[in-house]
């Protein structure tokens, strides 16, 4: 599949050039603080010029090693995804232990008429052993009471202070509006992604790695810390098929920058996930890889390597020989459904580049038949796609999660259960 080097010669662009995105990144651009094309970071220069994006081919996604092209799903399901699963896991996010020996959930705390009486609170100790080792983490559930059968919920990545989803409510922040996920009919649920495996490149080690999966430690495609984060949360998918007020069909996993990039591997690893929403999830979360346009392959090795396996590193500076890119992620998720964001003042997370990512996954959804809606063209600022499998918006703001995209986290939400049913 060809990639786009430019707006002039890009083909999802070049239809309408007044009224599309190429007007949005220009008004951006027109305010002094975006106006640079280039900035430079740990020794790089930055890049933030739609003309001086390389070309690029893209990996297709429906097309095995051999080039025999996927026709019908079942190719796709018992042979192309597998494959691609793999590459990922081999070349960016480490391989996905997939036994231990057991599991165990216990109730810690728990409030039947917590936020005014609209919501049940449980507070879950999860606690996974193997070879005679154990981690324990927390997760925070809230459950809507006026519910009558078992709730759908949104788990969150929580990648930022534990105060972001405090069980009292005595903290409270628009990074997690509890209370408006309860209101909307949903539970909300989190962990938080330090519990599992701290995120610094001194420590990660020190949680789910050491303790339970150390083999994962000497491999150099063994998972790091995305790797953890996406493993914890499939435990708490464990624990939520266990819980009969949840209704486990219906459980979708959210998560902003790199807990975005988490949300993204969970769902492609764990089917179980009924949708996937990744907020501002940027360079290996759902934007291209081969734009080289804000954070590279090259910087985020450089600042985050913990993240990602020793084999990512070899592709540093030599983005195009990778056998994937992010749209072949979010083309694993198919046919569920899931959304991307990003914002105004984030150029660093090539907002373009992760819509190009969603394009580009389509045709993984029409395999499916799924109803796809989004335009040719990027979106403008503030115009969120809904109606959609694949779902997307681009918000004024910065680099973060915030009540505009938990409101339309929900639009989305509520129009693909209602399409499912």
């Amino acid at each position: 599949m060809k990639g786009f080097s430019n707006f002039k010669t890009n083909p999802l662009c070049k239809a309408n050039l007044r009224n599309i995105t190429l007007a949005t990144l220009l008004l951006i651009s027109s305010k002094n603080i975006y106006a640079q094309k280039t900035d430079k970071f740990m020794g790089e220069i930055v890049n933030y010029d739609e003309t001086t994006v390389p070309k690029y081919n893209l990996p297709d996604l429906l097309k095995n090693p051999k080039g025999e092209r996927v026709k019908n799903i079942s190719t796709w399901e018992k042979k192309r995804r597998p494959e691609i699963l793999s590459l990922f896991e081999e070349n960016i996010y480490g391989t996905m232990p997939s036994k231990f020996d057991s599991l165990n959930f216990k109730i810690t705390n728990e409030k039947a008429d917590a936020m005014d009486g609209k919501a049940h609170l449980k507070e879950i100790e999860i606690t996974a052993w193997n070879k005679g080792n154990s981690v324990s983490f927390p997760v925070v559930l809230f459950i809507p009471n006026k519910r009558t059968k078992p709730a759908p919920v949104f788990l969150l990545i929580n990648n930022r202070g534990k105060r972001n989803t405090d069980p009292t409510r005595i903290s409270k922040s628009t990074f997690w509006p509890a209370e408006m996920i309860i209101d909307s009919g949903y539970a909300i649920a989190a962990f938080h992604n330090a519990d599992v495996a701290p995120d610094r490149k001194e420590t990660y080690q020190n949680g789910i790695l050491t303790q339970l999966f150390p083999e994962q430690l000497q491999k150099d495609n063994g998972m790091k810390a995305i790797g953890s984060w996406a493993w914890a949360a499939s435990r708490v998918m464990d624990y939520f098929i266990s819980d009969k007020d949840i209704d486990a069909k219906k459980v979708a996993i959210v998560g902003h920058s790199r807990g975005g990039k988490t949300a993204l591997w969970a769902g492609a690893q764990d089917q179980r996930f009924a949708m996937v929403f990744n907020s501002c999830s940027g360079s290996t979360g759902a934007s291209l890889a081969r734009r080289k346009y804000g954070e590279t392959v090259s910087l985020i090795n450089k600042q985050f390597g913990h993240w990602f396996n020793n084999n990512y590193k070899k592709f540093s500076n030599n983005v195009d020989s990778l056998p994937v890119d992010q749209h072949m992620l979010i083309g694993l998720i198919a046919p569920r459904p899931v959304y991307t964001t990003n914002a105004t003042q984030d150029r660093w997370a090539d907002p373009y580049g992760s819509f190009l990512s969603s394009v580009n996954a389509k045709p993984i959804y029409d395999l499916y038949r799924q109803k796809v809606t989004l335009p040719k063209d990027m979106p403008q600022i503030n115009r969120p796609i809904i109606n959609s499998a694949i779902g997307y918006h681009f918000r004024e703001g910065a680099h973060d999660l915030n009540v505009y995209d938990w409101t339309n986290f929900i639009r989305f939400a509520n129009f693909n259960y209602a399409v499912k049913n």
